[in-house]
Formats: structure tokens, C-alpha cells, sequence
């Protein structure tokens, strides 16, 4: 008897795991900008399992806006240096679920809006992507009103906000489950 498409089991949209540390990462993926170079900041974190042990084989790729608040449109996200600023990177999370980017702040996209990193994380264990935002620390006021963060409670807005550290940088850590699970994002046709 041929098998109809209701017949059919679905399979995961994709396999993770450690195997993609040795594939995926290239020369001065997570240097957006160079390392010290004026207006940089880094972006770091720590990426945790649902029992809060760090996560030793994810990887992070971000997406942003410059410091204009525009998104770059360039071809060949993986120039690096000295190319037009693409707004994208991806880092691997080392032994200890650290990660780390040299990057700019995003601006915002547009009046009234908040700057934000967009990010997707692949691990082990998920057998999709999850997507989620890095906002900016800073005027709360405009935090507030943000459309996707005014919808949250204050504690599950506050996973979506990086800290400032007193040397400049920005820390976000992800919390892939647990009480202080991240806010993950569904996009319209991403089924997950």
C-alpha cells in the first residue's frame, strides 16, 4: 500500500550536537569589529541547561542593527576584517558555556523602538533552533513600551535584557529551561 502524506512521521528539523564545533566555526566569527577598535563592546555570556550546569556545545549567531540603527545589507556575512560591517556573528560556547562577540551596539531601528540583538541558539538536545532578543540595559522607559516586552511580566521581561558590567561590556546569559528560563520567540512558518 503507498504512503500518504498523513502516513508520514515527522522528523526533527535537525541534529545537534558536538560535531558542529568542528564544521561550523571560522576564523574571527565572533569579531563583528575588530577587538578594541573605537565603539566596540563585547557581548558575553554563559549559556545554561534546564539543571543551570553550563552548556558546553552550543552555538550562538546574532543578527543586528549598526550603530545607526541600520541593518546591514552587504553581501558575504563571513567578511572579515576591514569589510563592511554585516551584522552578524556566531560563537561556540567553550568547556565552561561561555560565549563571547566583539561587536557595536545596535541602534534602534526606528523612533521610540528599543536596540536589540536578535539571536538563535542551537544545542544539544533541541531539535529545533530557539530565537530570542538581547535588548540593550538603559532607558527603561523605552523598554517599557517595546511591543514584545510590554507584553511580558517584569520577571520574564527581565530575561531578555542584557546587564551592563563595570568594564562596558554586556552579559546576557541563556537559560535554555528551568525558573529562569529565557524568552524564546516563534516567527510566523517556524514550527518548533
Amino acid at each position: 500500500m503507498p504512503e500518504t502524506v498523513r502516513d508520514l512521521t515527522a522528523t526533527p528539523g535537525q541534529t545537534i550536537g558536538p560535531f558542529f564545533h568542528y564544521a561550523l566555526p571560522f576564523d574571527l566569527d565572533r569579531e563583528l569589529v575588530p577587538i578594541g577598535s573605537p565603539g566596540s563592546v563585547r557581548l558575553h555570556g554563559r549559556v545554561y541547561d534546564g539543571a543551570g550546569q553550563p552548556v558546553p556545545d552550543a552555538l550562538l549567531e546574532i543578527r543586528q542593527a549598526d550603530g545607526s540603527g541600520d541593518v546591514p545589507r552587504v553581501e558575504g556575512s563571513l567578511r572579515r576584517p576591514g569589510g563592511d560591517f554585516t551584522g552578524w556573528g556566531r560563537s561556540s560556547t567553550d568547556r565552561t558555556g561561555r560565549y563571547w562577540f566583539s561587536t557595536v551596539e545596535p541602534a534602534p531601528t526606528g523612533e521610540g523602538a528599543a536596540a536589540f540583538f536578535t539571536v538563535t541558539v542551537f544545542a544539544r538536545g533541541l531539535l529545533n533552533r530557539l530565537f530570542t532578543r538581547i535588548y540593550l540595559p538603559g532607558d527603561d522607559a523605552v523598554l517599557a513600551a517595546d511591543r514584545l516586552l510590554a507584553g511580558l511580566d517584569d520577571e520574564r521581561r527581565h530575561s531578555m535584557v542584557a546587564e551592563r558590567e563595570p568594564d562596558g561590556s554586556l552579559r546576557f546569559d541563556v537559560h535554555l529551561q528551568g525558573d529562569r528560563e529565557t524568552v524564546f520567540l516563534r516567527y510566523p512558518g517556524h514550527e518548533g
